[in-house]
């Protein structure tokens, strides 16, 4: 199928704005194939510190002929999606034994659950562990001692934070392996209900907490089409994984051998053998076209408006919001999976899931079917789902939706567009999700009201001030002033004000969860209020006026009057829970449009041959305000 025109133009736009930066990437990951650290560069001493611990591996790591395979693992026991992790590494290698190749644990990385810390003073940590991961990543691949990596990562800032550290590693072939979804539980509208009636005081915490430990039940990832399951998708749609490897559940005979494929293949892609395929390679422009494309097809989360300009940054390949609207024109929506339908990842796997989203969109001309993907055959294997033929794991394609409920033919779709708006006007630039939205709700124009912080909000709407059509602004939630926490704990209480039948919005700096839903919501609103952005000169009952269909996020002020006024002052805050560490992440982040990370803004510096920043050096401590 020839490929859509639209897709092609934002393809190029995309290339010709990256090629001095793709360009300057490709030396250097060319540059560390040939000259970096690598097994054969390192002293006897180096390799015997490198080994020391490896039992029955020693000789075939001493011998250098065969790959050794680092694992960078995301496991915890305390995040349900990672938990099985746990005994991959043992099982990984007696694979690599089987193929004659050795696996050692490069190094784990945090792995934060934005479900627990939700809402608490800890999720202000949540975005910064992105850069936190791609740094740990950093530091365990940089002994040099691998010719190969399996990332283990599934959840919201894990799986960017692996890819923008490892592709600092790019001439190595490396392999994303999930562990796949918890069973349903709960169904997610109860779920919502439940939430619901408690922010309307019609239920109390312990029916709360029953119906969420309902939902949320077991190990695997959790089932709503959030962050973590956009994540999946999309290493997919880049042709990153095993094909079909997202949504099979831990513990099966499958998931075991979808993870034995994954580390025989890497084998298979190494530097000394004829079908090489370094990371940095793989992960291209129209990979990355390809990720958004997925993205919008399927209703993804609105996080990856901040975290897919990472990853592409990390790989040379500038993108920006406007190339997601353009592309979001072209995408139809495809799936509706909850929040944005009824039914969770597991129906929307047994639908057809990504293989049949990978078909369909082929077959409109809407996905590159000629990247390089990890796995042979390229993207058209990945339309294919895994079963067993005797012992052997085969693929079969899947051609045919099994729920036109949740997932339908790009010729047949459930909107004509992919449902991520950029909307622009004198507030600054922010995403607009449309696709969990009803379209009489796209464009609201009502007052203002302030907030410093979610809290301030759930405080107000518990004192019955809020029951009117308004505009909740909480400004000074962006990366530089706090760390850009989600604000998904705002959803229950903005869902109540709007089923009482008036309109409501909600317009911020900051993030909403990828388990955000119907309320009309202006996001990332950039630049943010801490780097002077207007969102700072909104005061209390200025009329704002929000619309998808116009693609207008403004204040209705006067023009004269909106100049003259000073920026509002960010209220202190106070340190704990760690968050005083993150200061110098916050100072130097770059733009949420631009990725929200002060490590990348600092990378690409150095790779346009400027020097490393000099720190900032504080001349008078009595003027240095404690950022929290």
């Amino acid at each position: 199928m020839t490929l859509d025109p639209r897709i092609a133009a934002v393809t190029d736009r995309i290339i010709e704005r990256s090629r001095r930066t793709r360009a300057a990437y490709l030396e250097l990951i060319g540059a560390e194939r040939e000259f970096g650290v690598d097994r054969p560069r390192l002293s006897c001493g180096n390799l015997a510190h490198g080994f020391a611990a490896s039992g029955e591996d020693k000789k075939a790591i001493i011998s250098q002929r065969a790959m050794n395979i680092g694992i960078v693992t995301a496991y915890n026991d305390m995040l349900s999606a990672h938990q099985p992790y746990g005994r991959y590494p043992e099982q990984m290698k007696l694979f690599a034994r089987e193929i004659g190749a050795t696996a050692q644990v490069a190094g784990g990385v945090p792995a934060m659950c934005d479900g627990v810390t939700q809402g608490q003073p800890g999720m202000e940590l949540s975005l910064f562990s992105r850069d936190t991961i791609a740094l740990s990543t950093a530091i365990g691949l940089s002994h040099g001692m691998f010719e190969g990596a399996a990332l283990l990562g599934i959840c919201d800032k894990i799986v960017p934070g692996l890819l923008i550290g490892a592709l600092r590693f790019g001439h190595l072939p490396m392999i994303l392996i999930p562990s796949g979804p918890m069973g349903t539980g709960l169904p997610n509208k109860e779920k919502a209900r439940i939430r619901q009636d408690y922010a309307e005081g019609k239920v109390g915490e312990a029916e709360l907490l029953e119906g969420e430990s309902r939902s949320y039940h077991s190990a695997g990832t959790c089932t709503f089409y959030g962050t973590a399951n956009s994540n999946q998708m999309m290493m997919e749609m880049m042709g990153l994984h095993v094909p079909a490897a997202s949504f099979v559940h831990p513990g099966t005979k499958l998931r075991q051998e979808l993870t034995r494929a994954a580390v025989h293949r890497l084998a298979a892609i190494g530097w000394d053998g004829d079908d090489y395929r370094p990371l940095g390679r793989c992960v291209d422009e129209k990979a990355i076209v390809n990720a958004a494309v997925g993205l919008l097809a399927t209703g993804g989360s609105t996080n990856h408006a901040i975290h897919l300009p990472a990853i592409a940054r990390a790989a040379g390949i500038l993108i920006d919001w406007e190339d997601l609207d353009r592309l979001s024109a072209a995408v139809p929506l495809i799936a509706r999976v909850y929040p944005n339908g009824p039914g969770d990842v597991n129906g929307f796997h047994e639908a057809g899931g990504i293989s049949f989203v990978v078909h369909t969109l082929i077959e409109a001309g809407l996905l590159h079917d000629d990247i390089l993907t990890v796995w042979e055959g390229g993207l058209a294997a990945y339309a294919g789902e895994p079963s067993f033929e005797g012992d052997a794991l085969s693929w079969t394609p899947v051609v045919e939706t099994r729920n036109e409920a949740m997932l339908r033919p790009a010729s047949a779709p459930f909107q004509p567009d992919g449902g991520m708006r950029l909307v622009a006007g004198n507030l600054g630039r922010a995403t607009f999700k449309t696709s969990a939205v009803d379209e009489e709700r796209w464009t609201i124009e009502a007052p203002a009201r302030i907030f410093a912080d979610q809290d301030e909000v759930i405080a107000a709407y518990k004192a019955g001030e809020l029951f009117r059509d308004v505009v909740i602004v909480v400004r000074f939630q962006g990366p530089r002033a706090n760390g850009m926490p989600e604000l998904h704990k705002l959803t229950p209480p903005l869902g109540s004000i709007q089923d009482k039948g008036f309109k409501v919005a909600l317009v911020t700096d900051g993030r909403m969860s990828g388990a955000s839903g119907k309320v009309p919501a202006a996001i990332h609103l950039s630049p943010e209020a801490l780097a002077g952005g207007p969102i700072g000169r909104l005061r209390d009952g200025d009329i704002v006026r929000l619309s998808a269909e116009e693609g207008l996020i403004e204040a209705l002020v006067d023009p004269i009057e909106w100049m003259a006024r000073t920026a509002a002052v960010r209220p202190r805050q106070a340190p704990g829970t760690g968050r005083e560490l993150f200061a110098f992440l916050r100072a130097g982040a770059s733009l949420a449009e631009e990725g929200g990370s002060a490590m990348i803004a600092a990378m690409e510096t150095m790779l346009d041959g400027a020097a490393e920043p000099e720190p900032a050096i504080v001349t008078n401590v009595e003027d240095r305000e404690i950022d929290a």
